[in-house]
This record gives C-alpha cells, structure tokens and sequence, in this order.
C-alpha cells in the first residue's frame, strides 16, 4: 500500500492549494542511466521506482522478505520492454541555430521605471550582433519589463529587424490590458511566424501569444486580496495581481517552428506541460526569472525539473533566464549547453530537432495509475483472500 498512499500524495501535493509539485523522488533520477523509463513512465513513475526501491532495501534488511523486491523487478522489466519494442523518437534530419539571451538584470532594479529602457536596450544590443545567422532568439521572462501596451514602438522594431533578418524572437513581457483592467504574464512571437513570411506581423493583442497560466501564489496573485494584503508587506509585493491565462493554449510559431511553452515554475507542472504538448511541437521552451533564488539550488533544481519534461516528451529543452540557468537540452544525447550564472550573456547553440513522439506523451500518466491500481487491488485481495476463505468454509460447515 506504500506505492499506492505515495502515488495519491504526490498528486494532491500538485494540485492541492494550487499546486507545488516541486523535487519529487523521480528528479533525483534524472541524470541517472533509469532515465531512458521517462519516456514511458514520465517523471511519476520514476518516483515510484524510488518508493520500490527503498522499501526493497527496508523488508530485505528488516523483514526478510523479498516481495518488494519482485514488485520493482515485474515494474521495471515491464518498462524495460516497452522501451526495446516501441518505436523511439530520434533525432530528424533538420537542425536549427538558436540564440539565448541572459541579461543579468539586478533583481531590486527590475520593475523601477526609470531602469526599463536600459533593460530593453541592453537585451537588444546583445542580441543584434546576431541576428543574421540564427533562426531563432529567445529572451527571459519579462525581459522587456515595460508593459507590451506601452512598448509598442520598441516591438515594432524589434519585430522589423527580426523579420529582415529571417528570424524570430519570443521575449517575455507584462501585458497589462486597460480595458477590462487585467495584467497577463506573456510570451510573444516578433518578426517571422513562417519561414515564408516576407515580413513580421506583430500587432497588440496578436494571438500569437501565450499568457502564463499556472501563477505562483502571493508573488504573481495573492488568494483572499482583500483580507491578505492589508495585512502586511508580503501580501502586496511588486507584480502581484497577475491573470491566469487559459489552461490550454496553441502552441507558439516562430519562423516556421512550433514551440510549446512555459513560463517560470509552470515547467514542474507535468500535466500542464503535457496538456499543451500535440504532435507539431518542435522543441519545449521555457523562461524564468531565478534571480530571487540568490546563489543557492534553486536555479540547479529548476533546470534539472525542466529537463526531466524533455525527457518524458522527447524534444529538445531551450530555458531562457535573467541571470541563469540559461541553456540548451537535446534529451536524445543527454547533452546540456548553458551560460555561468550571475553573468550577462549569450549561447548560439545548433539544435537537431526530434521526430516521432514518446508513450508518455501519448498515454500520459494513464500506465502508472494501472499499475498503481493494480497494486492496490493485488494488496486488498491479498488481505482479503484468508478471511473470505474462513467466511466461506463456516458457511458451508
């Protein structure tokens, strides 16, 4: 029953008050030669391996028996199967040139008004030594901190130097909307959607766009305003009256590439990640904003979760951030690029794409609610069988 109460916790841990399904026991295994079970059974599975694992240990060592043992043995060579019988997405023949950019933006500096046009500039002189050779830039979350109403002009530009150079740029951006008086969390797409385009179509409001869903309780929007923020300074931080934008959004086209994204801690969200993930999706990009991390495991942790889901979806991880960690993922070859953390700077990185997709991208969390039924049952009946045997013998005798 330990596998079954574990499974049950974990998901209410994700979805209870919001949700922080942060460090569970299945990221200790992502750089570990078990990972290539990710694919099929997803980061939550990978945790069950643990559970079955330590309890194989506890009942070898206290209990004398080996029946956990034989459990983790009948899961992993059910994994194990699927993983030399079914089709493995590979990497295709096409490969692309990306530039991440890292601005190192002080963090007290961020949302002071008279700092945003240097922020802006700064992330675009970094970029434009580039932009002829690569096929895609990517910036951090609200890297541009001006609201996108306000920032237009500069957009524009971007958007025209962007397109005449035959790429693209997906940036971050607070998109504050007076008419209904509503604040979104955004990513948008400047210059090329199609690699036909003749020239970008950025306009306010475009739909190619998406708008941050899964938002981090008092730092993005503070549950019970009204009786909180009076309370005290933590309730009423900087940016902290964000919208949640859709739970399921189109994926981003940028240049002729569909790009399914997340913003900040959204990546630690499997399901939502695999909800928005369809069979066009090119490469999975996520931004984030660690700085308020300082130097501690934050930022490892955070990319370590971002690519385990490169791992269970089979494409190539891009994570765009203010001050680290920036860097590249190919989950086929389990190779990562980055940039040192607390510096400004850039990665231009050549990215094979991935064709076919991975059985957890398409059944999902589906095979380990089998198995995590099946053990349920197996144990109940296991406990049950002695008793409806005696009921059955003094029935007849």
């Amino acid at each position: 029953m330990l596998v079954v109460g574990f499974a049950i916790f974990e998901y209410l841990r994700g979805k209870l008050l919001t949700g922080f399904p942060w460090l569970s026991f299945g990221y200790t295994l992502t750089d570990s030669p078990i990972n290539q079970l990710a694919p099929i059974i997803g980061e939550a599975g990978l945790t069950l391996v643990c559970v079955l694992i330590g309890a194989s240990f506890y009942y070898i060592a206290k209990l004398k028996t080996f029946k956990p043992v034989l459990a983790l043995a009948l899961f992993s060579i059910f994994c194990l199967a699927g993983t030399l019988l079914i089709d493995k997405p590979q990497h295709a023949q096409k490969s692309i040139t990306t530039l991440l950019v890292q601005g190192n933006i002080q963090q007290s500096l961020r949302w002071e008004p008279e700092h945003f046009w240097p922020t802006m500039s700064k992330y675009r002189d970094m970029t434009r030594p580039y932009w002829h050779d690569v096929d895609l830039v990517l910036w951090p979350e609200a890297a541009i901190p001006e609201i996108e109403d306000f920032a237009t002009p500069f957009l524009k530009e971007l958007d025209k130097a962007a397109a005449f150079n035959s790429t693209a740029l997906i940036t971050g951006i607070p998109d504050y909307q007076l008419n209904s008086k509503t604040v979104f969390n955004t990513l948008i797409v400047l210059g090329k959607k199609t690699a036909e385009d003749p020239q970008g179509h950025y306009q306010y409001l475009h739909s190619n766009r998406y708008q941050k869903h899964q938002l981090l309780p008092i730092g993005e929007f503070v549950p019970f305003e009204d009786i909180l923020r009076p309370l005290a300074p933590l309730f009423n931080l900087a940016m902290s009256s964000f919208t949640r934008g859709e739970r399921i959004q189109d994926n981003l086209v940028a240049n002729g590439l569909h790009i399914l994204p997340a913003i900040c801690y959204e990546i630690a969200f499997s399901e939502l990640v695999l909800d928005n993930f369809n069979e066009q999706s090119d490469i999975l990009f996520t931004v984030s904003n660690d700085a308020w991390f300082g130097d501690s495991h934050g930022p490892h942790q955070h990319m370590q979760i971002a690519r385990m889901r490169a791992l269970e979806l089979q494409r190539p991880l891009l994570r765009a951030t203010n001050n680290g960690i920036t860097g590249v993922y190919d989950p086929i070859n389990k190779k990562q690029q980055s940039i040192a953390q607390f510096e400004a700077g850039v990665l231009k990185s050549d990215i094979k794409l991935i064709s076919g997709t991975s059985v957890y991208s398409r059944l999902g969390h589906t095979p380990v609610w089998i198995f995590v039924l099946l053990a349920g049952l197996t144990v109940i009946g296991a406990r049950c069988t002695p008793r409806l045997k005696r009921h059955f013998e003094r029935s007849l005798f």
